[in-house]
C-alpha cells in the first residue's frame, strides 16, 4: 500500500486530536513520549496534566532538534508557534495563550534521552523511577521502527516495561501501509498492520484495551488509515 500527501494531512489531524485525550482520567506525575522524533505536538496538551515530561528518540539529530527548542537559543529550525496556537484553540483557550503553553512545556520537560524500543530495557536504568511512568505516548514510532510484525509485537512489550501497572498507553499508528510520506521526498517505511493485529499485539503484550478508533483515508486508499489506542497496563 502506498501513500500520498493526504496521509501527511491525516497524520497531522490525528495527532492534534490526540492532544485532547489527556483531560479526564489520564494524568499523573510522569509522561514519557516514546520516539519523539524532532517533534513536540504530541505532548503539547499532556504538559498541562503531568508534572514531568520525558522525551525520547533513537537518533541524536532528532534529540538535538528538541534540545534547540527547549534551550530557546534560536537554533531550532522548526517553528512550533502555529501548532501551539492550534492546540490552545482545541483546549478552548485563546491562541494568544501559546506563549504560556510554550513556557509550561519548557518547564515540565525534564530530559531528552536515547531510546531503543527493540531492547528489552529500552531506556537506561537510571532514567525512570523504579515504579515506572504514569503514561506512555507514542505516535507513528513502533510500526516505523520495526521491520516486521514480530518486531512490532516485541517493541510493544518492551516499552510496556517502562509503564507502571495501571498506567496508560496512548498509541497512534498507521494501518495497512508499507510506507507513508513524512514530508516532501521523505518516505518512511512501516509494518502494514491491521486492526485485528493491533488488538492481538496489545493483549499479548499485557495491555487492557480501553478504546480503539480508526481513521480511514479517501477511497483511493481504501485499505489504509490511522489508529488511535487508549490502553492500560495490567
Amino acid at each position: 500500500m502506498t501513500a500520498n500527501g493526504e496521509v501527511g494531512d491525516l497524520i497531522c489531524r490525528v495527532v492534534l486530536y490526540f492532544s485532547l485525550t489527556f483531560p479526564g482520567d489520564v494524568s499523573g506525575e510522569l509522561l514519557v513520549d516514546i520516539g519523539s522524533g524532532p517533534t513536540l505536538y504530541q505532548v503539547m496538551s499532556g504538559c498541562e496534566v503531568f508534572n514531568k515530561v520525558l522525551l525520547t528518540d533513537f537518533l541524536e539529530v532528532n534529540r538535538q532538534k528538541l534540545r534547540s527548542w527547549l534551550q530557546d537559543e534560536g537554533g531550532c529550525s522548526l517553528d512550533w508557534t502555529p501548532f501551539l496556537q492550534h492546540v490552545c484553540k482545541l483546549e478552548g483557550r485563546p491562541p494568544s495563550a501559546w506563549t504560556e503553553k510554550a513556557a509550561r512545556l519548557r518547564q515540565v520537560i525534564v530530559d531528552i534521552v536515547p531510546i531503543d524500543v527493540h531492547r528489552p530495557q529500552p531506556l537506561a536504568l537510571d532514567v525512570l523511577p523504579v515504579a515506572g511512568a504514569d503514561c506512555l505516548v507514542s505516535s507513528y514510532c513502533l510500526e516505523s521502527a520495526s521491520p516486521d510484525l514480530a518486531a512490532f509485537n516485541r517493541a510493544l512489550g518492551n516499552i510496556g516495561r517502562l509503564l507502571r501497572p495501571g498506567g496508560h498507553l496512548l498509541l497512534i499508528g498507521t494501518l495497512g501501509m508499507s510506507y507513508y510520506f513524512g514530508g516532501p521526498g521523505v518516505k518512511i517505511p512501516t509494518v502494514p498492520v491491521n486492526e485485528v493485529q493491533v488488538c492481538a499485539s496489545l493483549k499479548e503484550s499485557g495491555y487492557t484495551l480501553i478504546r480503539l478508533e480508526v481513521y480511514t483515508l479517501p477511497q483511493d486508499c481504501l485499505e489504509s488509515g490511522v489508529f488511535f489506542v487508549k490502553a492500560l497496563r495490567k
